[in-house]
């Protein structure tokens, strides 16, 4: 049954006439009685009956008029309800993130995001290459991704991205290393070190290859690993070195790490929250997106990530 048709009906009911109900309804009563006759076609029973000049309902129209009633307060609920979607930040958010910036952002995040009464952020961590984004958006409403600083932005057409962070990558040598005490390090002094990195295709390779091809030095990879944690343990035990994202390395005390920024050269990846095209829009969506904006705000003191000395 269409519910314009059962909206007639009540307001028929109410009204007592064909006329009021045009009033009522801001049309023509030609057009009530068209509705009239549409619904009864719909359900085919008669639900109105000549009287005297006008129409009343029968018994099986009074029967529909009572369920329409229940009909039409649930659908009137339920637009209500749905309108405090449309200017609150409530429902479900679902996020993938990939580990570091986990790690980096999500315990903060998580907080921000626990104000929101009826606010629910659902998060996967997601080890995730710059191709695969377009195809997590679709399962996800916001992906948080990274790629090479001289790659294109994770926009598309059909993808809306909102740069988060500027993350520069330092080079992280075990504290007893003979280049542990410089503040700055040329990559030709690395030529004979041993590199951990992670797995090819993902963003920080991606920028000790595009370093490889700005400077000639050609690092020799013994290990590859993903888990920048397990990187951490390496390197702090020599193993090799590495290249590692400033604020998600842990260079405590005690951490057996130090990093050092590459002389002359910019070497970061770009931190970028993903959805689909329109999805900001979206209450939910767009508080989830400031809270990582104030988050990274938080992380880096507001200050530019192009530079600047890196931890020790």
């Amino acid at each position: 049954m269409d519910i314009g048709r059962l909206r007639t009906l009540r307001e028929f009911a109410d009204r007592g006439s064909v006329t009021a109900a045009a009033k009522a309804l801001h049309c023509t009563p030609s057009a009530v009685s068209q509705q009239l006759r549409a619904l009864q076609g719909d359900v085919g029973l008669a639900l109105t009956e000549p009287a005297g000049r006008g129409l009343r309902l029968t018994d099986a129209g009074r029967a529909l008029v009572a369920r329409a009633d229940d009909v039409l307060a649930a659908l009137d609920r339920a637009e209500s309800e749905l309108d405090t979607y449309r200017s609150a930040p409530r429902g479900r958010v679902r996020m993938a993130i990939f580990q570091s910036a986990g790690l980096m952002l999500l315990p903060g995040l998580l907080h921000r995001t626990a104000e929101f009464d009826g606010l629910d952020v659902i998060v996967r961590d997601v080890d995730m290459t710059p191709p695969e984004v377009p195809g997590l958006v679709a399962d996800y409403d916001i992906v948080v991704a990274h790629r090479d600083e001289h790659a294109p932005p994770l926009g598309s057409e059909r993808l809306e991205s909102r740069h988060l962070l500027r993350e520069p990558l330092d080079v992280a040598l075990p504290t007893g290393h003979r280049l542990a005490k410089r503040r700055r390090l040329e990559l030709a002094e690395l030529a004979d070190e041993s590199w951990i990195s992670v797995n090819a295709g993902f963003p920080v390779d991606d920028i000790l290859q595009s370093l490889i091809i700005r400077t000639g030095v050609r690092p020799r990879v013994v290990q590859r690993i993903n888990d920048f944690r397990i990187i951490e343990r390496l390197v702090a035990a020599g193993h090799g070195i590495a290249l590692l994202p400033r604020y998600t390395v842990d260079t405590r005390r005690g951490s057996g790490l130090v990093c050092r920024p590459l002389a002359g050269i910019k070497a970061a990846r770009h931190v970028e929250a993903v959805c689909r095209l329109g999805a900001s829009s979206r209450p939910a969506v767009a508080k989830v997106l400031d809270a990582l904006a104030d988050e990274v705000e938080a992380l880096t003191g507001g200050r530019d990530s192009s530079g600047g000395p890196a931890r020790s």
